[in-house]
């Protein structure tokens, strides 16, 4: 039987409004791209809404703001909720802001409950979850859990300014990195809520899941080099075509992705450059960018070396070289057994009886899930779509999804 919702939901979708008006594009899109103004603006935004909440606030040195509740025991592994604002250059208003906000609203509705938590609950809007301005993700929860690599502060935008550089005029010291690394064993589990970007819960009538595990991504960058020539005059069959050899590539790589129908493999080319670029010159040097998913890893694992042997198919065809960087690496990783059995019974006290499915797209919970146990619930979104303007959730499916976010939480710190 569904039971009154505990969250106050008027002031949880009033405050998603008003982050959205932060970098709005159009009537309902946005670009909050890592770093930037925007995203300053909105975690200073967040920061009061934290203050408001009861907790106390602070940005860290690899951009990530966090919210603490003080409990009881306040040397307790912490409970941690949470997920990002940083949007996509062409993005919606709900990824990942709902996972941020609904934790706000759970731990104020805490407050206001009198609930005093047995341990520190920390609410956190983790730096650069996308990676789209960097091309390489998950920067703040990497940072937190001490696994950033080397040479990550080097890279740059498609304007040249390294992430060091936007991490300093964020306000942040990477010099203070190795002081503000969780110590092992210090948080005690992660919660995130996320909009499913995908069609499931839609399909099913379902308004929210529990995610039984998400996929382990594999980002390329990939450069093939040919030689540039007139488009008049250099006979097709003499040609060292790199544009058309990273045609066929990504062609090869759609043409895996899909070969085993019905399962999640997924794989996507979103980004290219073309060098001289020039519609009278062949193309001499061609950059794209490859993204393979897949929850089950020796299947991805299979896939990726037939997509290299294409690869080396298709440069031995046409005269090219071709040189890839590894910007992204992860295992499949699996939501804790114990987390979705609470959040199914703090459902049905709702009325509820989500779903299990898996995560295709990575969230801060994949970096989480290597020093912690982790539970994600996912709110239905319309058709599918995000990274996209068009991206929505209904405001009542969102407050159910706030609603066992803050039950599960409050059960896990009582």
């Amino acid at each position: 039987m569904e039971k009154e919702l505990s969250i106050n939901g008027k002031r949880l979708h009033r405050r998603i409004d008003e982050l959205a008006q932060i970098g709005k594009i159009g009537d309902t899109g946005v670009c909050r791209l890592a770093l930037s103004k925007e995203d300053l603006a909105g975690v200073e935004l967040v920061w009061s809404w934290m203050l408001e909440a009861g907790m106390k606030a602070r940005i860290d040195p690899f951009g990530n703001l966090i919210g603490v509740l003080e409990g009881a025991d306040s040397a307790a592994p912490v409970l941690m909720l949470g997920s990002h604002i940083d949007s996509q250059p062409y993005g919606g208003r709900f990824d990942g802001v709902i996972g941020v906000l609904g934790a706000i609203e759970a731990v104020q509705t805490m407050v206001e409950k009198g609930f005093k938590p047995a341990r520190n609950i920390e609410v956190v809007a983790f730096c650069d979850e996308e990676g789209c301005r960097f091309n390489k993700g998950l920067f703040g929860a990497r940072g937190m859990t001490g696994k950033l690599e080397e040479g990550e502060l080097d890279r740059t935008d498609k304007n040249g300014v390294t992430r060091r550089e936007a991490l300093i005029a964020f306000g942040c010291d990477p010099a203070a990195f190795e002081g503000y690394v969780f110590d092992e064993g210090r948080i005690a589990a992660f919660l995130e809520l996320h909009i499913e970007q995908g069609p499931v819960l839609e399909s099913l009538h379902e308004p929210i899941g529990i995610v039984s595990g998400i996929s382990g991504p594999v980002w390329w960058t990939v450069e093939m080099t040919g030689f540039a020539g007139h488009a008049g005059s250099v006979p097709m069959s003499m040609r060292q075509d790199a544009l058309v050899g990273s045609a066929k590539v990504i062609i090869a790589l759609h043409e895996l992705a899909s070969a085993e129908p019905g399962a999640p493999t997924v794989g996507t080319v979103g980004s290219l450059s073309v060098f001289p670029d020039s519609r009278n010159i062949i193309a001499e040097k061609v950059s794209f960018t490859v993204d393979f998913r897949d929850i089950d890893q020796s299947r991805r694992n299979r896939l990726e070396e037939q997509l290299l042997a294409r690869m080396d198919a298709v440069c031995l065809e046409h005269g090219l070289t071709y040189t890839i960087r590894e910007d992204t690496r992860s295992d499949p990783r699996y939501c804790a057994p114990e987390l979705r059995e609470l959040m199914h019974e703090e459902a049905a006290k709702i009325g509820l009886a989500p779903p299990i499915l898996m995560s295709g797209p990575f969230h801060d919970s994949l970096t989480m899930s290597y020093v912690c146990n982790y539970g994600m619930i996912f709110v239905r979104c319309k058709d599918g779509i995000s990274h996209n303007p068009k991206e929505y959730s209904s405001p009542e499916d969102i407050e159910l999804g706030v609603e066992l976010l803050y039950r599960t939480a409050h059960r896990l710190s009582d």
